[in-house]
């Protein structure tokens, strides 16, 4: 488990993109930022470091006192600062900028559920059923309409698929952290999305060649994701479904990350036995999955709010251990790693 310590010492680089977060406080901070990032007001803040409010209404053409609104907005959330009357960027928030993309993404998807929070909050609680008949968050994630190719299914696909890349881009340097991929030469990566978590594996360690399996449009974006990269040679895309088909073999690691809480309980322990298949004897396993919402007596992030409606899907890493345990498998470990919500890293070997 991390700890502060660990946090300011030699794993700060991994976990720094965590202070995106403290941007995202409620949703009024969150609202009037991606507001901020739409109309280009950010980025024009980036390349001109210091200008007027007159100045910033007459480029980009807003209505007075709503600009004055949203600019005060951004300065009680400490995004901006206004110094002898011209506005700057925080030092606070240019330090979150490396990790625009990020940033972007995690107010484009809280702002997106709002509404599922707002109006359904008590059918989430009470009838999930209900909640899941109208919840606009399985618009976005429509797994169903990844399959055949229409210019609808994939700009929606490829609007889910930025978005979960995006989170995966720094959830992964973290999984690396914790667990040593120098050992391993084939990867599986099942549920791989765009193929960053691949990408980034690769990238790291000249000696691995990583397979991802998807759905299939996923899988057409994910090759466009890594075309132009010099490790695309050594990452391949495998078009299915894993729940019905026959999974490629052959493989010292198959990787899990954030891909089983998708599935109810008796799919995801399906999922875990289809794995064993596809691993050579002394392979390993790797699970990386959010946990159970720990919220205690601590303030609940606003961004954390579009996995808050999903809490019943995050599983104890117990059913996974012991379905690990039946399949075959050995020397299985579990660390807990704490980025915003819990996460789980599990690893278990193959019985030779």
């Amino acid at each position: 488990m991390t700890t502060p310590g660990q946090y300011r010492n030699h794993k700060k680089k991994v976990f720094d993109y965590l202070r995106v977060d403290e941007f995202i406080k409620g949703i009024i901070e969150a609202r009037a930022l991606g507001t901020a990032f739409e109309l280009g007001i950010i980025d024009y803040l980036v390349e001109n470091q210091n200008c007027t409010l007159d100045e910033i209404k007459r480029i980009f053409e807003c209505e007075g006192q709503g600009l004055g609104l949203l600019i005060n907005l951004l300065k009680a959330n400490r995004v901006v600062e206004e110094y002898h009357d011209e506005i700057r960027l925080s030092r606070k928030f240019m330090k979150a900028l490396p990790y625009r993309d990020l940033l972007i993404a995690k107010l484009e998807f809280v702002n997106f559920v709002t509404p599922d929070f707002t109006e359904l909050f008590t059918a989430l609680i009470r009838n999930p059923d209900q909640f899941n008949q109208n919840a606009r968050v399985f618009d976005l994630f429509g797994y169903n309409r990844c399959y055949d190719y229409s210019p609808g299914n994939y700009d929606l696909t490829k609007h889910w698929v930025r978005i979960t890349t995006s989170l995966t881009r720094y959830e992964a340097p973290v999984c690396m952290e914790y667990h040593d991929f120098a050992r391993h030469r084939r990867i599986l990566d099942i549920g791989g999305n765009s193929g960053e978590f691949a990408l980034q594996i690769c990238r790291k360690y000249s000696g691995i060649s990583a397979t991802v399996f998807d759905l299939p449009l996923v899988c057409d974006i994910g090759k466009e994701h890594v075309r132009s990269e010099p490790e695309a040679g050594r990452i391949t895309f495998v078009k299915g479904n894993a729940l019905k088909d026959i999974l490629p073999k052959g493989f010292d690691l198959v990787i899990f990350k954030s891909m089983l809480h998708d599935w109810p309980e008796r799919e995801a322990k399906q999922l875990i036995i289809s794995a064993a298949q596809s691993l050579i004897p002394g392979g390993t396993l790797l699970i990386f999955e959010r946990g159970p919402l720990d919220l205690g007596e601590r303030t609940t992030p606003y961004s954390i709010l579009p996995f808050l409606l999903f809490f019943r899907s995050f599983r104890s890493p117990l059913m996974y251990e012991d379905q690990l345990m039946e399949s075959g498998f050995q020397d299985i470990k579990v660390q807990k790693i704490d980025l915003a919500m819990p996460f789980f890293l599990v690893t278990a070997i193959k019985k030779i």
